[in-house]
C-alpha cells in the first residue's frame, strides 16, 4: 500500500501536478515515504519525493506536527539509529485520531528489532495489534449502532404507518372511516375529476338496536359494509361516515352510474338474510346521489353532501316500493355557494325552490330501497 502512494505521487511530479496538491497532502506523502524507508525501501532524497522535504509541508497543524514526528522516528530507524528512534517516541505526543493509537507502538517494534532486542520487539508488536484490535472491536460497535438504530427507525415508521392506518380506518367495519373519506375527496376533486357522491343511510337500523341490543347492531353495520363493498365497481371507494352511514364515492361517474350503483345496493340488500340474523327487524337502505362538476370544486363539494343528505332524508319519508329496480325520484339542482350562504338557502328552501346557477354544481338524485 506504501509502494501504491509513491506511485500516486510520482505521477502527480510527472505530471507536473505536484504545485495543485494540498501542504497536508505532501505531508502525509511524505511519511508514507518515511515509513517505506523505515521498512527498508530505498527512497530518493534530493528530490521533489523526498521525505525530509514533504515533510516540511503542512505548517503547524496539529496533524502534520504528528506526521512529522512520526516521521523523525521512520527516518531515524532507516538511518539506523534505533536507540534515537525509541528515544523520539517517548517524547513525542501524538493523537490518535493521527494515524491510529498503533502506530507509534508498530514503530517502537520496528526501532527494538533493529536495535536486537527482539523480545522487547515483539512484545511492542503485541501491544499494536491489541490497539488495533480495539479500534476495530470500536469500528465494529459503531457499525453495529448504527444498524441497530436503522433497524430502530424502520420500525418506528412501521408502527408510525400503523398508527396512521388505524386512525383513518373504522376499527368495526375495517371501511376507511370520516377522515380517510374526507382526505380522498380532497385528493379526487383537486385533480379536477368529476365525482357522484352517494349517502347511504339504513332504515330499521334503530329497531335493531332496541329489539336485539347492540351487538347485533354491530352485526348489521359489518354486514351491510360487507353488501356494499361487494357490489361496488372497481375504483369506487366505500366509507363508513358515522353511526348508520355510510358514504359511496363514484370517481369519473355521472348520474346514469349512480343509478345502476343504486340499483345494485338495493337489490343486494333486499336479499340479503336479516331474518335469520336479526329475526323481525327487516333492514333498509336510504340512497341519495349527489353529483360534483365544474369549478368552484371547493364550494361544490360541501353543497354535494348537502343535497346527497337532504335527498336520503326524502328518500327515507317515501313509502317503500314493493318491486325491486324502483325508479330513482325527484331530481334537483343546486348551485355551489359559500357555506353561510348555503345555510341562509337551506333555512329558505321551503319557501323557494328556485335554482341558481354557477360554475360549480350539484346534482341531485334519491333512491328508497
Amino acid at each position: 500500500m506504501l509502494r501504491d502512494v509513491a506511485g500516486d505521487l510520482n505521477r502527480f511530479l510527472r505530471g507536473g501536478q505536484g504545485g495543485r496538491l494540498r501542504p497536508s497532502s505532501l505531508a502525509a506523502y511524505g511519511y508514507a515515504a518515511a515509513r517505506r524507508a523505515a521498512l527498508g525501501d530505498h527512497v530518493e532524497s534530493g528530490t521533489d519525493a523526498d521525505p525530509v522535504r514533504l515533510l516540511g509541508h503542512g505548517g503547524d497543524s496539529a496533524r502534520a506536527r504528528d506526521m512529522r514526528q512520526l516521521g523523525q522516528v521512520c527516518l531515524a530507524i532507516a538511518a539506523g539509529r534505533p536507540i534515537e528512534a525509541v528515544t523520539r517516541l517517548e517524547a513525542a505526543r501524538v493523537s490518535h485520531e493521527t494515524l491510529g493509537a498503533a502506530e507509534p507502538a508498530r514503530l517502537r517494534s520496528i526501532a527494538l528489532a533493529r536495535a536486537g532486542d527482539h523480545a522487547a520487539a515483539h512484545r511492542a508488536d503485541r501491544h499494536a495489534f491489541r490497539l488495533a484490535a480495539q479500534r476495530n472491536d470500536r469500528l465494529r460497535d459503531v457499525y453495529i449502532d448504527g444498524i441497530a438504530a436503522r433497524i430502530d427507525h424502520e420500525e418506528m415508521r412501521r408502527e408510525a404507518a400503523r398508527y396512521e392506518g388505524e386512525a383513518l380506518t373504522d376499527p368495526l367495519t375495517g371501511l376507511p372511516n370520516r377522515r380517510r373519506l374526507e382526505r380522498y375527496i380532497a385528493a379526487v376533486v383537486s385533480r379536477g375529476e368529476q365525482v357522484v357522491i352517494g349517502v347511504c343511510d339504513l332504515d330499521g337500523f334503530k329497531a335493531v338496536n332496541t329489539r336485539h341490543g347492540h351487538h347485533s347492531g354491530d352485526l348489521v353495520l359489518q354486514r351491510i359494509a360487507g353488501v356494499i363493498n361487494r357490489v361496488m365497481r372497481r375504483g369506487d371507494f366505500v366509507a363508513r361516515y358515522g353511526g348508520d352511514e355510510f358514504v359511496v364515492v363514484l370517481p369519473g361517474a355521472g348520474m346514469a352510474e349512480a343509478a345502476e350503483v343504486a340499483r345494485r345496493i338495493g337489490a343486494a340488500v333486499r336479499t340479503e338474510d336479516w331474518e335469520s340474523l336479526v329475526p323481525g327487524t327487516p333492514v333498509g337502505v336510504s340512497i341519495g346521489f349527489a353529483e360534483v362538476s365544474g369549478s368552484g370544486a371547493r364550494d361544490a363539494l360541501g353543497a354535494a353532501f348537502e343535497v346527497a343528505d337532504r335527498e336520503m332524508l326524502r328518500a327515507k319519508a317515501r313509502p317503500r316500493a314493493s318491486e325491486p329496480g324502483r325508479r330513482p325520484v325527484g331530481q334537483r339542482r343546486l348551485s355551489s355557494v359559500s357555506p353561510a350562504s348555503r345555510a341562509a338557502r337551506s333555512a329558505s328552501a321551503s319557501a323557494s325552490s328556485t335554482p341558481s346557477s354557477s360554475p360549480a354544481r350539484a346534482r341531485s338524485r334519491l333512491y328508497a330501497v
